[in-house]
């Protein structure tokens, strides 16, 4: 049986994608910052762990409570939504801990199982804000590019181990938790100057008509997992796979 860790699953596309995996029979390691065992149905083949991927001391705990895997997917990550001259470095750091240094520090904790077993599948999850420049998400848009550039490079060094990486690029998800889970963050960073220009972008986002499901991603990210040939890119939803074709 294949083992899949994810990261970032208590809520939207980590979520289900554990559910996705689960009812294909594979073994899942789904991992949050603060664990619940309320959000999946309880299975055997079912592991629920604490990983804080800002925490080296979290990252060595959960990958020695998981044991061996065959696919690491790394879905954590955190939202950011504002003018960029508002937005305290302080807080485009916290970004990056998650976001860029998280998905790294999980690569280079995963990589020597797969290099030595000549296996496995490491999967990051960026956005479709690295294929198309979208407004007042500087922040947040650079620390996915970084994981872009970052996979897109590591690919080819573990190519020559026998590890394939991949890329997924989710589209636009209003039933993710991404304003959520960065309310506080985002406190205070649409001043005065920007308040017109991002009513205006809040009614864009209103009226778009397609959009990406937390489905879309789950069934991408397992085509990435499953697909074995050099293909790096994976756009997960509609409105990615749009943007993609025009890039």
């Amino acid at each position: 049986m294949n083992t899949v860790l994810i990261t970032g699953c208590s809520s939207g596309y980590g979520l289900e994608t554990a559910r996705h995996f689960l009812a294909n029979g594979w073994k899942v390691i789904a991992t949050m910052r603060s664990p619940r065992f309320d959000l999946l149905s309880p299975s055997d083949n079912l592991c629920i762990l604490p990983l804080d991927v800002s925490q080296p001391d979290s990252i060595k705990q959960a990958l020695e409570a998981a044991g061996p895997i065959d696919v690491l997917v790394n879905n954590a990550g955190i939202g950011l939504f504002g003018a960029f001259e508002a937005t305290p470095m302080s807080t485009v750091r916290e970004i990056f801990e998650t976001n860029t240094f998280g998905v790294m520090a999980m690569c280079q904790a995963v990589i020597p199982q797969f290099r030595e077993r000549g296996d496995g599948v490491i999967i990051n999850v960026t956005s479709s804000a690295t294929l198309a420049a979208f407004p007042l998400v500087a922040a947040y848009t650079a620390s996915k590019t970084a994981i872009e550039g970052f996979t897109a490079s590591l690919a080819h060094e573990l190519k020559a181990v026998g590890v394939r990486v991949k890329l997924v690029e989710p589209g636009y998800g209003p039933s993710t938790s991404f304003a959520t889970n960065g309310q506080q963050r985002m406190q205070g960073l649409i001043t005065e100057p920007y308040e017109s220009f991002a009513h205006e972008v809040f009614a864009g986002f209103g009226q778009l008509t397609v959009v990406t499901a937390a489905t879309d991603v789950a069934q991408c990210i397992w085509d990435a997992a499953k697909d074995t040939s050099d293909r790096l890119h994976f756009p997960a939803g509609p409105d990615a796979v749009a943007l993609a074709q025009l890039a």
